[in-house]
């Protein structure tokens, strides 16, 4: 016995899915239902690579000699001598 709550469908189960979104939804409702399904399952597909990227980027340790990505290497903190004096 085979259940649905237990895997995927198999051949048939399909084949009653299919019957009843064509009844529900009409023969011409289901071209925008594919495309919009195909649309979300690519932007679902590019958020997850994204994310494993920023997850792997920050769990990888840089290279040593590596520059943080928030410093330049123009950049350095302002000594309080240089600057003109207030008081």
């Amino acid at each position: 016995m085979h259940l649905f709550a237990l895997g995927l469908p198999s051949g048939q189960e399909w084949f009653w899915i299919f019957v009843v979104v064509f009844l529900l939804f009409g023969a011409k409702r289901l071209p925008e239902l594919a495309r919009g399904l195909g649309r979300a399952l690519g932007e679902f597909h590019r958020a997850r690579e994204e994310f494993e990227r920023e997850i792997h980027r920050t769990v990888t340790p840089p290279p040593p000699g590596a520059v943080p990505q928030n410093e330049s290497l123009g950049d350095s903190p302002k000594d309080s001598s240089h600057g003109p004096q207030q008081g």
